[in-house]
C-alpha cells in the first residue's frame, strides 16, 4: 500500500499583471473534497487582491481592522504524539507521508519572513509544530528570531508550544538561545487518560519533569494548556488544577475545537468553558480578571482566598473557549506554515504562498508587499460563523487545514 498523501498543492493562474503571482495554496484531505468556504482574502483569479503598495509602518489591519500582532511559525509537521484530536494513529500512521527537507523553510528563509512580519507591526512570535522540538539544532532559529526588534525598538517576545516529550533535556539550550517562555500541552494527570490521550503510551511523570525544568532556567511564566473532551478527560480538570495551583504555573482548559478534517470533531463532546469555571469554582473559588492584552484568546480566571478576593500567591487558571465564546474580533494572528504558507486563521482552508516569494528573485520589498496584501485582504472570522455555516462547512465533514500542519 502506497503512502498516503499529506495534501496537494494547486497554483490558480490568473491574467498577466505586473504584481508577482502570490498563489494561493488549498490543502485537500483526501477524504472530504468539498469546496472551500470562502477565498480568504483572494480575487477570483487567484491573485492577491491589488490593494496598493504598502511599506511596512507597522500599523497593518485587515478589512475588520485588526492588527498583526502575533505570528505563528510551525517548524515541522512532524510529532511524537499521536493525540485524537489533532493527529489521529489511524491517519498518521508509518505510511503518512510528511514533508521532505527540501520543501522546509530554512531558518534564515523563516527569519527572513518574521523580520518582514515584525515590520509591520507583529510584536510576538510562538514557534509550533508537530512538535517543535522534534525540529534539529531549533536553538538557531531562536537566536536569529531573538535579534529582531518591534518597530518601537524592543525584544521580540519570543515563545514555543511543546508536548513537553523534550523539554527536559533542551530547556537550558532553548533559555541560552533567548527563548523567553514555553506553554506545555498536558491533557491530565492520570497516567492512563494521558497515554490514551497521546496514544503512544508516554507517562505523565516525564512531562511534569520538562516543566520543572523550565521553570529551573528561567522559562516562564509557564502555561499549560488542556484539551478538554467530554467523557474523555473532564474529570481531570480539578485535579490539574490543585496540581499547579500556587505553583506559578497558568493552567488553561481549551475547548475541544473542530480543528482540521481528521480528529472526528463533534459538538457533543465540546465541554464549554463556562461550566469548566463551574466545576473548579465549585472545589477551588475563582475571581474573573481582566484581560492582560489586546487578543488575548483566554479568559483570566485568579483563585480567590478566604475573603472570596484574588490572591496572586495562588496564581490564576484561564479557559480558551473558541467554539461557545468566539474572540474573532480581536484576533490578531497569522500563521505560518512549515513549508511556508501564510494562513490567517486556524480554521481555514488555504493558505498564501511565501515561499514562492522568498526563494523568487524578488527583495524585502517584495516580500513586505505580499505581507501587506495578505493580511489587509484578511476577513477571516470562522468561530463567529460557525453557528450559521452549512453542515458540511463544519467539523470533521469540512475541508481544512490540520492543526498539525499549522499549530494552535
Amino acid at each position: 500500500m502506497g503512502a498516503k498523501t499529506r495534501g496537494t498543492e494547486k497554483a490558480t493562474i490568473g491574467p498577466m499583471t505586473s504584481r508577482p503571482p502570490y498563489r494561493t495554496i488549498s490543502l485537500l484531505d483526501q477524504r472530504s473534497l468539498a469546496p472551500p468556504m470562502h477565498p480568504l482574502g483572494t480575487g477570483g483569479s487567484g491573485y492577491i487582491q491589488d490593494l496598493g503598495t504598502s511599506q511596512p509602518r507597522g500599523s497593518l489591519t485587515d478589512t475588520l481592522g485588526r492588527p498583526l500582532r502575533d505570528l505563528r511559525i510551525s517548524v515541522t509537521d512532524r510529532c511524537n504524539f499521536r493525540c485524537s484530536y489533532c493527529m489521529p494513529k489511524e491517519v498518521f500512521d508509518k505510511d503518512y507521508a510528511y514533508l521532505p527537507h527540501s520543501a522546509l523553510l530554512s531558518f534564515e528563509e523563516i527569519t527572513r519572513i518574521a523580520r518582514q512580519c515584525v515590520a509591520h507591526g507583529v510584536q510576538k512570535i510562538r514557534l509550533t509544530g508537530g512538535e517543535p522540538l522534534l525540529r534539529k539544532n531549533l536553538e538557531l532559529l531562536i537566536a536569529q528570531l531573538a535579534t529582531l526588534r518591534t518597530t518601537e525598538g524592543a525584544p521580540l517576545d519570543i515563545t514555543l508550544t511543546t508536548n513537553g516529550s523534550l523539554l527536559a533535556r533542551k530547556a537550558q539550550a532553548l533559555k541560552d538561545a533567548g527563548l523567553q517562555r514555553v506553554t506545555v500541552s498536558l491533557d491530565g494527570l492520570d497516567d492512563a487518560v494521558f497515554k490514551k490521550m497521546n496514544d503512544v503510551d508516554f507517562p505523565v511523570a516525564d512531562v511534569l519533569a520538562g516543566i520543572e525544568a523550565a521553570q529551573a532556567v528561567g522559562l516562564g511564566p509557564i502555561k499549560v494548556n488542556m484539551v478538554v473532551k467530554r467523557g474523555t478527560n473532564d474529570h481531570e480538570i480539578v485535579p490539574m488544577a490543585r496540581h499547579f495551583q500556587g505553583t506559578g504555573v497558568v493552567l488553561r482548559f481549551i475547548e475541544y475545537m473542530d480543528v482540521g478534517a481528521t480528529n472526528g470533531w463533534r459538538m457533543d463532546e465540546v465541554l464549554p468553558s463556562a461550566r469548566v469555571i463551574e466545576r473548579l469554582h465549585a472545589e477551588l473559588p475563582v475571581v474573573a480578571l481582566e484581560a492582560s492584552a489586546p487578543g488575548e484568546t483566554a479568559q483570566r480566571w485568579g483563585y480567590a482566598n478566604a475573603q472570596g478576593q484574588y490572591d496572586p500567591q495562588l496564581g490564576e487558571v484561564g479557559v480558551i473557549s473558541s467554539v461557545t465564546q468566539a474572540f474573532c474580533a480581536e484576533c490578531n494572528r497569522a500563521r505560518l506554515s512549515t513549508e511556508g504558507q501564510l494562513y490567517l486563521c486556524l480554521f481555514a482552508s488555504q493558505g498564501h504562498d511565501l515561499r514562492g516569494v522568498v526563494r523568487g528573485s524578488g527583495g524585502d520589498a517584495e516580500l513586505a508587499d505580499a505581507i501587506a496584501h495578505i493580511w489587509q485582504g484578511r476577513s477571516d472570522r470562522y468561530s463567529l460563523l460557525r453557528a450559521s455555516l452549512p453542515p458540511e462547512a463544519q467539523g470533521s465533514g469540512a475541508r481544512r487545514v490540520e492543526m498539525s500542519y499549522i499549530g494552535g
